[in-house]
């Protein structure tokens, strides 16, 4: 198909990698403050922000196109205020979407800075269809808009590629689920107090942890980007992913800080016969 071919072409233009660098440094850096990393990646909602919100702007501004082709002049209030909409709610939506994009890499990286410019170049002229529109430059604000609208379109497209094909910012637990009866896993003279295991059980890795006599035991895979939690810092009875900073209690795998936006799966555990065993909590 040709817009796969587009696609990987964009896919592929690592000329981007520069200043796609630069950029998410500098956009995880603004982000970094833990209540603004758990508000634009979703976290307190318990699902990512960035794709409740395009909703907004994507609907305010479809309608607006489509009262400008077919509304009438009295439509035409209605389709001035749905650009404003657009604009307004455009901006925290973009804000949602550095916040995740500052978290990849690669071809999916790339993609979103052509995604992004896509629908900033949208925006401004959504911008300029509201000025045009005021002073009294219909024939223009429409021009202007449904050009705006192409290219949200091209956003659009390229936004669902990263998340349908991409599978950027899904859940990577989902399909991970371990025993759900007692299964031993290790001898428990095998982990002494503040020791940390991996281990392999019915096709799932697991983070095991040891404190003052109690084991924990959280899947190894962060549910964020699939980071490996294993080599994550433990502190303060909870890990922290390596690869972006997504903090879970070791207890339930309850979200203390994002990006991620769903717990961690947790296993209960306990000792018999010396030996360690655990099963999918609840």
């Amino acid at each position: 198909m040709k817009l796969d071919s587009v696609v990987k072409a964009v896919e592929q233009f690592d000329l981007l990698d520069g200043v796609a660098s630069s950029l998410a440094k500098a956009v995880g850096k603004a982000v970094s403050p833990r209540p603004v990393r758990n508000l634009l990646s979703g976290t307190y909602i318990g699902h990512p922000l960035h794709p409740v919100l395009t909703d907004l702007p994507i609907g305010a501004w479809s309608m607006a196109a489509l009262l400008d082709l077919a509304g009438g002049r009295a439509s035409e209030p209605a389709a001035d205020a749905l650009v404003v909409v657009g604009i307004a709610t455009a901006v925290p939506t973009a804000a949602a979407g550095l916040n995740d994009w500052s978290d990849t890499t690669g071809k999916s990286r790339r993609t979103g800075v052509i995604h992004a410019l896509a629908n900033s170049t949208a925006l401004c002229f959504y911008v300029s269809s509201a000025i045009a529109r005021r002073n009294g430059h219909r024939g223009l604000g429409k021009t202007l808009g449904l050009a705006g609208f192409g290219l949200m379109s091209v956003g659009g497209f390229l936004g669902g590629h990263l998340t349908y094909a991409d599978a950027v910012n899904v859940n990577k637990t989902a399909d991970r689920t371990g025993p759900s009866k007692w299964t031993a896993v290790l001898d428990e003279d095998g982990m002494s107090d503040g020791d940390r295991r991996t281990v392999e059980v019915g096709g799932v890795s697991l983070l095991l942890h040891r404190s003052e006599g109690t084991i924990h035991a959280l899947d190894a895979v962060c549910s964020h980007m699939g980071g490996p939690l294993e080599e994550g810092k433990i502190e303060n009875g909870c890990v922290i992913c390596p690869w972006h900073g997504s903090t879970f209690r070791l207890a339930d795998g309850t979200i203390v800080r994002g990006p991620a936006t769903r717990p961690q799966p947790a296993y209960e555990t306990r000792i018999n016969d010396g030996r360690i065993e655990v099963r999918r909590a609840g």
